[in-house]
């Protein structure tokens, strides 16, 4: 049995348009939650007040900073962070196959946070891509 990478990725959405804020690749369901709590954090933290700049953890890179208008969405984003019981049916998700997806909405501007992580099979993509062209005959010099 080959072992899944994980991709997970934040997005916001506003009036109609999408933003990719960030996203990585990991090699293990475990790696991307922890980036989405961080994440999650570091979304909620900045509420009201200045970010850090990027700094990169595991070779991947913090989202971009989004400014919320109301204070439910930073809540809910620590309370997805720190509870046991969401962590546990994320990680659930992942090993089925599934997605795992948590959505925060500002209300009072329309903005929708989500943050997401899913699995792939990029050695099985990879081969199914290379086995769709033909490789080149090797020549060797006269």
């Amino acid at each position: 049995m080959r072992n899944q990478d994980y991709v997970a990725a934040v997005t916001a959405k506003a009036g109609g348009r999408a933003l990719r804020l960030g996203g990585v690749a990991l090699p293990n369901r475990r790696l991307v939650l922890r980036w989405l709590r961080r994440q999650a954090l570091r979304l909620a933290d900045g509420h009201g007040r200045y970010l850090p700049p990027a700094a990169p953890w595991l070779g991947a890179r913090d989202v971009r900073p989004v400014a919320f208008h109301g204070s439910d969405a930073p809540e809910a984003l620590r309370a997805w962070a720190g509870d046991h019981g969401s962590q546990d049916h994320a990680m659930s998700a992942l090993e089925s196959g599934r997605p795992a997806l948590l959505t925060v909405v500002d209300p009072f501007v329309g903005l929708r946070v989500t943050l997401g992580a899913w699995p792939v099979d990029l050695c099985g993509w990879a081969a199914e891509a290379s086995a769709h062209h033909a490789v080149p005959p090797r020549t060797e010099g006269e």
